[in-house]
């Protein structure tokens, strides 16, 4: 149990800054799974998979209230918790997934690596998590998934879902058509049948400022690099952790090695200002995601938000509920009390609409990219737009189980499984 709690707050740690498949059943003759499509859970910034070693500790998807890809699989649905780069960007862990997903080398595109100066291949997974996908099956029916995406996990399967769809123009121009990999040809929209983002910051989140302002933002950011390659490149790569920054030399393949001098792969990834999680995540680097992706029409979009705080009676003002996780109760009260202002980029203007958050993420902004079509839930659902659901309680962490009530994370999740496996085609 101590070391239960030591790992639980190393998870906390983690939401601060933001190959082996789950335990299925699926491989029993006699287990029959009630969704058609597997579940493909992804995690948000410095989290983990289920084939590292610290999942069997504190798993990611459902932290202290055990693990939820068990839980799931032993009510009946098949899922699985993937794992991609913790501090990559969106691009580079949207890559890792497909390979991931689909059994093969990853590759991050011939355009892509030259303009960010890493290595266009990565580790190759020689056994997919779904080995039929996007292939038609006995009644000539597409092997379709469900994307579930926590935090910048959200973020991710928008951008495979995106390229899967449009692929990337700048890859096409820029590779042999022998040579190039099938998530940038496009043409797969039938490939997914929802995606589902949980807290996901689709416009930033107002926290960032003051990380900015006061240096912190800057620090977590090369302290994790300096992190990563110490520990990618140690006996507990791979077993333990799985940072997936091969593609910069800063870390090992795990088995394989393979890893750069230290201080050249750190000063190659920290010299790379666009190629990372620390830029998808900012205000600015947001926006031009959101430019970048575009929705696809044969897909059902859900955004979940959750929010910790609530308006005292009386004053009316916003202020952080007293459950709320004591390790980012200080952020949430930074991002309620934050006066007023404007974005010059973005042109947002951050008003009391702002103030409710899960203490690192903006309630607002998980609700949809605002750039996009979205209706409220109504009990009724449309393809091809954001359906935004009712927003929950809880913090950023609650939403996949850290320090929250056992029953009804469970619920939570079971509901959501119930309701993907029963959308209409």
């Amino acid at each position: 149990m101590k070391l239960r709690k030591v790992l639980s707050c190393v998870l906390i740690f983690t939401l601060l800054l933001g190959a082996f498949p789950t335990a299925s059943f699926a491989a029993q003759d006699s287990w029959q799974p009630k969704n058609n499509e597997p579940f493909i859970f992804v995690h948000g910034l410095n989290g983990w998979g289920s084939d590292e070693g610290i999942n069997s500790l504190i798993p990611y998807w459902g932290a202290t209230t055990g693990d939820l890809m068990v839980f799931l699989n032993k009510n009946g649905y098949e899922c699985y918790s993937a794992s991609v780069g913790p501090i990559s960007s969106a691009w580079d862990r949207a890559c890792e997934l497909y390979a991931q997903i689909i059994g093969s080398t990853v590759d991050y595109g011939v355009a892509h690596s030259e303009k960010n100066g890493h290595d266009r291949f990565g580790r190759t997974y020689y056994s997919a998590l779904v080995p039929d996908w996007g292939e038609l099956d006995e009644n000539g029916k597409i092997q379709k998934i469900h994307l579930i995406g926590h935090s910048f996990g959200g973020t991710t399967i928008r951008m495979l879902v995106h390229l899967l769809t449009y692929g990337s123009p700048e890859e096409i121009a820029a590779t042999e058509s022998n040579d190039i990999s099938g998530l940038f040809i496009g043409g797969k929209k039938d490939w997914v049948k929802s995606v589902t983002t949980v807290s996901t910051p689709h416009n930033s989140s107002n926290i960032y400022y003051p990380l900015k302002y006061f240096g912190i933002y800057d620090v977590v950011r090369n302290f994790s690099y300096l992190y990563a390659g110490i520990m990618g490149r140690s006996f507990l790569n791979g077993r333990f952790v799985d940072f997936h920054l091969e593609q910069f030399g800063l870390t090992d393949i795990p088995g394989e090695g393979g890893a750069d001098n230290l201080l050249a792969a750190i000063y190659r990834a920290e010299t790379n200002n666009k190629d990372t999680c620390a830029y998808d995540l900012s205000p600015k680097g947001t926006a031009e995601l959101n430019d970048m992706l575009e929705i696809t029409d044969s897909i059902y979009y859900f955004s979940y938000s959750f929010s910790t705080t609530e308006k005292l009676p009386i004053i009316g003002a916003e202020f952080p509920k007293l459950n709320t996780n004591p390790v980012i109760y200080l952020t949430s009260l930074i991002m309620v009390f934050m006066p007023e202002f404007k974005d010059e980029y973005t042109q947002v203007v951050y008003d009391d609409d702002w103030r409710s958050n899960d203490a690192l993420i903006n309630t607002m902004s998980a609700t949809y990219p605002f750039d996009e079509a979205h209706k409220d839930f109504d009990e009724t659902f449309e393809k091809g737009i954001w359906n935004v659901m009712p927003v929950r309680e809880g913090d950023h962490g609650s939403a996949i189980g850290l320090f929250a009530d056992e029953e009804t994370v469970q619920s939570y999740y079971l509901e959501l499984s119930d309701m993907l496996c029963n959308l209409p085609d």
